[in-house]
């Protein structure tokens, strides 16, 4: 596998966190904040609801303190937001105080993005799953953030601004195959001398995507149809995702019949220690919640499907 997978990673290091039972998942390491906790799901359904629950939860708290509320957004885990429309239209909570901000986009080599009328555009799943939904108490258009070659440069300023308006930033985020978070992907970390150079980095256009974040999103979002997956994509970096005041994370990558994508991921992001070559890694040393499928947690040994 030289040269296909990250060059910064010790795969027999990689092996033994894969034998890891489900009991020592969720036991800390010595680097995680002592506020992370990972919470396993029984089911899709509960995984869903409980995340849900948890960015309406913040989206209601910051509503009760009046102050605006900067949350870094993903496509995907998806299910998640059916779940916090419902909460906030039960709950009766406007969101004029929610500022949304997409963490990535598909992309071209120069940054430039499918049009949001695209089905395959995370502006387009964004406006279909969320804000959409919401009605009238929904995020107000100019505080709905996209990944565009025109916005995504301004987003570092954007959410330095509301911090100082008493914001706090939360970063909703997934886990990726080879452990990115948004685009921000493992080889990433052979451009940079320091660790604090590339914990610098507020953000990437036209990223160029790891064969695997490819045929991960092949399988899961476009329905094996790899030639239609963009190579390229603009992601937020370490700067804005590691800048939150609050996590909340989620790991469903189980297809069913026994077959699943992510156990490894989720082991090497809990227990690996922190390595610009594994990004999420650094996840678990900031305060909040991963949920995680427990069907994640079962052994990973060989099943012929």
């Amino acid at each position: 596998m030289e040269g296909f997978l990250p060059a910064g990673w010790d795969l027999a290091k990689i092996d033994k966190l894969a034998d890891l039972a489900a009991a020592k998942l969720t036991e800390p390491e010595t680097w995680w904040h002592p506020h992370f906790e990972p919470v396993p799901c029984a089911s899709l359904e509960d995984f869903a609801t409980f995340m849900g629950h948890e960015i309406a939860r913040e989206i209601q708290l910051a509503r009760a303190a009046g102050r605006p509320l900067a949350i870094i957004l993903p496509v995907g885990p998806m299910g998640m937001y059916r779940w916090t429309v419902y909460f906030l239209k039960e709950w009766g909570v406007p969101c004029d105080h929610v500022h949304g901000f997409n963490m990535d986009e598909w992309s071209d080599a120069q940054g430039n993005t499918l049009p949001p009328d695209n089905s395959g555009a995370f502006q387009f799943a964004m406006q279909g799953a969320l804000y959409g939904p919401l009605g009238k108490n929904t995020v107000p258009v100019k505080q709905r953030h996209f990944a565009l070659k025109s916005e995504l440069p301004t987003y570092a300023a954007q959410i330095a601004d509301l911090k100082k308006q008493g914001a706090k930033l939360v970063t909703v985020f997934g886990i990726g195959r080879v452990c990115h978070i948004a685009f921000w992907e493992p080889h990433f970390a052979a451009e940079f001398k320091t660790e604090a150079d590339w914990k610098a980095q507020t953000h990437r256009l036209g990223a160029r995507l790891h064969p695997l974040t490819i045929e991960q999103n092949a399988l899961t979002s476009f329905r094996s149809r790899t030639t239609l997956v963009p190579a390229f994509a603009n992601t937020i970096g370490p700067a804005l995702f590691l800048g939150a005041d609050r996590l909340i994370g989620g790991a469903d990558g189980a297809f069913g019949r026994g077959m699943q994508w992510q156990g490894l991921s989720l082991r090497m992001t809990l227990h690996h220690e922190p390595t610009p070559w594994i990004p999420s890694t650094y996840m678990p040393t900031l305060a909040g919640r991963l949920f995680f499928l427990k069907e994640l947690a079962e052994p990973l040994v060989a099943e012929c499907n």
